[in-house]
């Protein structure tokens, strides 16, 4: 299918538009959609002026876990079993994604760790593990590093800081991502879902220009990342859009990677980093190797 859709859209932002090329959970149990019609087996949060979904899964230490762009908390179905057997995680859904409908503000993952923040805080959860990956990664780092009181270990998959991390291709293709597109993606797995489960689902050309505009804006929160408290465990596939690198770089800017650590163990840094092999930013949020770095890094013993 995939392959199909690219060939469709001949290339330009097939990478950004499968960002969640989705493990597609169709639930139907029975809790109300604030907006009517679609149901889903979580709740809704008023927090931060926006209804934001969420299920929870599992018991023990909660673990909120974030999706990427275009996907839902439904895309890690594959993984989602292995960490709800160690974590309560809360699975969310972002602005304008899933069943969580858009309101009127940018799609800013300042934003959206704005929500995140308050959501813990509504839950009273106390200082929480969040992971997140690609859209998902940038939220839970945001959240680091503008509510660190909320947060006790993160974990950032597959998400640069800095916008020209990307490999040159895949910034060209971010430039093509709006409405337009709509079109051609009413094959793919991302459209599908959000026409069964969004509030709106008329909104997805609107969802397509939002993440568009907000791919066009330079960034980097170097500066930022240096002050985040929380232990952090990068993670990044070997194949991913950006190099190895950039991964490398990010966990240096939390003190990792800077000298021997020592055959005791103490010149390491608390930070953590992996690059899982044979994997790409397409499929590296579905493979269970992610959640057993994920649940190796969060069970380890400060």
């Amino acid at each position: 299918m995939f392959a199909q859709f690219r060939t469709r859209f001949n290339g330009p932002a097939a990478a950004l538009l499968l960002l969640a090329a989705l493990a597609t959970a169709r639930d139907s149990l029975a809790q109300p959609n604030p907006w009517g019609g679609k149901k889903g087996p979580g709740q809704y949060a008023d927090v931060n002026g926006i209804k934001l979904y969420y299920e929870i899964h599992g018991a023990g230490k909660p673990l909120v876990l974030l999706h990427g762009g275009l996907g839902a908390g439904s895309m890690f179905g594959p993984v989602l079993p292995a960490l709800a057997a160690k974590h309560r995680v809360i699975l969310v859904d972002l602005q304008g994604h899933g069943r969580t409908a858009d309101i009127d503000r940018p799609l800013d993952i300042r934003f959206m760790a704005d929500d995140i923040a308050a959501l813990i805080r509504h839950l009273d959860l106390g200082p929480t593990d969040i992971m997140g990956y690609s859209l998902g990664g940038g939220v839970a780092l945001q959240t680091a590093i503008r509510h660190p009181g909320v947060v006790d270990r993160l974990v950032v998959a597959s998400a640069p800081f800095r916008r020209d991390g990307f490999y040159p291709d895949i910034l060209k293709q971010q430039e093509q991502v709006n409405a337009n597109a709509v079109q051609f993606m009413k094959e793919t797995p991302m459209y599908q879902l959000y026409q069964a489960v969004a509030p709106r689902p008329q909104d997805f050309g609107r969802l397509l220009d939002k993440i568009g505009e907000a791919m066009k804006h330079d960034f980097s929160v170097a500066d930022d990342i240096r002050k985040i408290q929380a232990k952090t465990l990068i993670v990044a596939a070997d194949a991913d859009i950006f190099p190895p690198s950039h991964a490398v770089e990010l966990f240096a800017l939390l003190g990792g990677g800077l000298k021997d650590g020592g055959w005791d163990g103490s010149g390491m840094t608390k930070n953590r980093l992996a690059i899982l092999p044979g994997l790409t930013h397409y499929n590296l949020f579905a493979d269970p190797v992610l959640a057993e770095v994920a649940n190796r890094f969060l069970e380890e013993k400060r």
